[in-house]
């Protein structure tokens, strides 16, 4: 007895250690895969977009007193931009979302459609040229439908220079004008609103975003909305300020579809535990009901429990997550239960043994579609194993089973 548990624990350790090689093949292939597809699908639809907000400033002619080389005074003229804060901002984003895969790996696309009116004021008491300057979200992105107007004139020669536009407005005392951009462009993962990056004043603002997706989630260093209302699979969020002060973000995260290689890492790393409690309960079932299992018919099992996980590897290349789980479900199941028919009979094949698989492989497998659900559900398929095996051999005279397999044995 003693001689063949070491004799299946070697097989077990044996198949283990397949595993662990099969694990970190498919986590190397996964970050290759991703460190060229990310780029190719950046370079066709683009990467995620942070759109800053507009910064106002006016350009003034000062002299500066340097002290030069030899201690005389020289004086130089030099152009300062002095910034002003925007009156006020109304934004109206939409996020149309679309999946995209590549190799192992599904990519969050969406299409964003971003309309802005914004107020520029001169608050003093002089004729200003002021400088309308906007930075374009991202440098690898197509922007179409891309409009600028200015006090409800449209400027047909849009002036963007350096990834930014830049337009001179001119104003008297104390006026104020509209000014409104508005595009439609496509980005990957996640879109922002940023305000700059020190902290910065926020008058009167309003930001509207509509998903067509339900699943939101905002970046961790970014602003909640202050009001959600859901439709369906949709939300209009919004973001509304009197008076801010700021220099934090506020965006979207665009919801991610299961990734076949990073899913599949994680169920081939988990399955020494799924295969142990497979044996366990395995030579639990034979020793009782006295059946004779060979070290061999061990190595068959793992073998073929093996090809399940080997299999669904390769099948995610090349069809959907789900359906390649349930073809390397069955032919894992099948290569166990026809070997095994021809050694213990058909009843005990498909329904103890078959059953078994079923549970321990399939079962525990799928539980990993549940994210944030695995760890109980192992947790309790452990509990579940240990009652079942405490209630088959609750009667059992376990001095009679040891002296029998020694008497083999001898």
């Amino acid at each position: 007895m003693v001689q063949r548990v070491i004799a299946i624990g070697l097989i077990y350790s044996c198949i283990s250690g397949a595993w662990l090689i099969l694990g970190q093949t498919i986590h190397l292939r996964t970050l290759e895969q991703d460190d060229k597809l990310k780029d190719a699908v950046g370079q066709l639809w683009g990467t995620a977009q942070t759109q800053r907000a507009p910064q106002i400033y006016r350009v003034d002619r000062i002299t500066r007193i340097e002290t030069g080389a030899q201690g005389e005074s020289i004086s130089r003229s030099v152009d300062e931009k002095r910034f002003l804060s925007l009156k006020s901002s109304r934004i109206d984003v939409d996020l149309s979302l679309e999946h995209r895969r590549k190799g192992l790996l599904w990519y969050s696309t969406y299409h964003v459609r971003f309309a802005a009116s914004y107020t520029v004021s001169n608050p003093t008491g002089e004729y200003l040229t002021l400088h309308f300057d906007l930075g374009l979200p991202a440098h690898r992105a197509v922007y179409d439908d891309f409009a600028l107007s200015v006090d409800s004139l449209r400027i047909a020669d849009v002036p963007i220079r350096a990834g930014h536009l830049v337009h001179p407005i001119d104003l008297a005392p104390g006026q104020a004008v509209p000014v409104h951009v508005s595009y439609r462009s496509r980005g990957m993962e996640q879109w922002r609103y940023s305000f700059g990056e020190d902290v910065n004043q926020v008058t009167d603002f309003e930001l509207v975003m509509q998903t067509d997706f339900a699943a939101i989630d905002f970046p961790s260093d970014s602003v909640s909305p202050t009001s959600k209302t859901r439709t369906g699979d949709a939300w209009t969020l919004k973001w509304r300020y009197e008076h801010l002060l700021t220099g934090v973000d506020l965006g979207m995260i665009m919801p991610g579809r299961l990734n076949p290689g990073p899913w599949v890492r994680q169920v081939v790393f988990a399955a020494p535990i799924s295969l142990f409690l497979y044996f366990f309960q395995l030579i639990i079932f034979t020793t009782v009901r006295h059946i004779e299992l060979h070290p061999m018919h061990y190595v068959f099992i793992g073998a073929a429990y093996f090809s399940f996980h080997l299999l669904l590897a390769y099948l995610v290349d090349h069809m959907l997550i789900h359906y390649a789980f349930a073809f390397a479900s069955a032919v894992s199941i099948f290569l166990v239960t026809s070997y095994m028919r021809l050694v213990v009979g058909t009843r005990l094949a498909f329904v103890e043994i078959g059953a078994g698989q079923f549970i321990y492989l399939v079962l525990f497998s799928y539980t990993f579609f549940f994210s944030g659900y695995t760890g109980l559900a192992i947790t309790m398929l452990c509990i579940a194993t240990l009652f079942a095996a405490m209630q088959f051999t609750g009667r059992a005279d376990w001095n009679a089973v040891f002296d029998r397999e020694a008497a083999r044995s001898a």
